[in-house]
């Protein structure tokens, strides 16, 4: 019998429990109905559970013979503060909060393996299922590895899952390599003398200055990064002046934005280049600047043997309608933080088409309850493949 046919009889409980989690979306490090009712399903299923890593993180533990090696399954938990356009039975309860990336069913899927694994016991090692706050752009995997996680957990390997409009219910995407690029955050103030629109040489203009300074950023990516090596530099905020005082050069203009890299030479010269161009328009200006270049989280990159145990368990579920070349994403996830720490692999699962154009952090997203089966699937043949009995 397929293993998704054994996983159906547990399909309405999963659905329904998807659903629910879709109501009640809770921000990251906010998660506490979301981890209670996660700890309790582990406690219920028979396995030891750890709460309060990295404030509101779960991690259930199940242990079946006596295998050497130990593997985590991540999942992360928290949802974004948008509002919710479609209307649906389960719609968010919280006006401004909305499960439109689909970890509710990252959840979800986490928590049928578990139930489905302690019921079967069809392996022999340890399986350490990490329930993740915080994913969106909060720290969340930075604060449980911090709070201990692999001190506490050790593993051999690490696998992480995301959905993915676009592919099919019944499809996977599993390559090796880059995944996801690092997300950081950079600021930019120039500092002028403010005066009179109409006497501008009575000052020092950061208006003008700082549309010197957009302009000049994409050279970055098309002149100085490697045409081979993919890059993105963003600017995102633009705050100088006010709209009712329209004849007043201000004294500051504040720009923030994003930059986006596969490899840590490239995020290195990211944050050298775009602080370069700031400090060479504000000298050309005669002028200020103050330059912030925040790292937030590493690359993606998927190590060589995981993904290839990754690839074996998907082709297992799957058969051939897993991809392997699957173009990385400009999308950052904070599993990087995990992957560091123990070879790790980030899968893609199918959440079939992109009904209305909504892909993630879309306010008409939803998860594809027809996507579970394959999902928990997944999570159930990795395990068995990884720790035979």
């Amino acid at each position: 019998m397929l293993l998704q046919d054994l996983i159906q009889a547990d399909l309405p409980f999963l659905r329904s429990l998807r659903q629910d989690l879709h109501a009640y979306p809770e921000l990251g490090f906010e998660e506490e109905r979301t981890s209670e009712i996660v700890a309790n399903l582990l406690e219920e299923a028979g396995l030891r559970v750890h709460r309060g890593l990295g404030k509101t993180g779960v991690v259930g533990t199940l242990r079946v013979g006596n295998g050497k090696r130990t593997i985590g399954l991540r999942a992360d938990m928290d949802a974004l503060a948008m509002p919710e356009q479609a209307k649906r039975p389960y719609t968010s309860r919280f006006p401004g909060k909305m499960h439109a990336c689909g970890h509710d069913g990252h959840t979800t899927l986490l928590l049928g393996a578990a139930r489905h694994l302690a019921k079967t016991r069809n392996f022999s090692g340890t399986v350490h299922f990490i329930f993740q706050p915080a994913e969106e752009g909060r720290g969340g995997a930075k604060k449980m590895v911090e709070d201990g996680l692999f001190d506490l957990f050790p593993c051999d390997a690490v696998y992480g899952l995301h959905n993915m409009p676009g592919l099919a219910v019944d499809e996977m995407a599993v390559t090796a390599g880059p995944q996801l690029a690092s997300s950081d955050s950079w600021f930019v103030t120039f500092k002028g003398v403010g005066t009179h629109g109409a006497k501008p040489h009575l000052g020092k203009d950061p208006i003008t200055a700082s549309g010197h300074f957009l302009s000049a950023l994409q050279t970055i990516v098309g002149r100085v990064v490697n045409p081979l090596q993919p890059a993105v530099v963003s600017a995102c905020s633009v705050q100088a002046g006010d709209p009712r005082a329209l004849n007043v050069i201000p004294d500051v203009v504040e720009i923030g934005g994003t930059a986006r890299a596969y490899s840590a030479e490239v995020r290195d010269q990211l944050e050298a280049e775009i602080g370069r161009l700031a400090r060479g328009v504000a000298a050309m200006f005669d002028i200020d600047v103050v330059y912030e270049f925040r790292r937030r989280i590493p690359p993606v990159i998927n190590h060589p043997d995981a993904t290839a145990r990754a690839l074996k368990a998907a082709q297992a579920v799957c058969g051939s309608k897993v991809v392997t070349n699957f173009e990385p994403s400009t999308a950052g996830d904070d599993f990087a933080f995990l992957s560091e720490a123990a070879p790790g692999a980030y899968v893609w699962l199918g959440n079939g088409p992109a009904v209305d154009g909504a892909l993630h952090h879309n306010a008409a997203y939803d998860f594809n309850d027809k996507a579970i089966p394959t999902g928990v699937a997944f999570w159930v043949a990795l395990v068995e493949q990884e720790l035979a009995a």
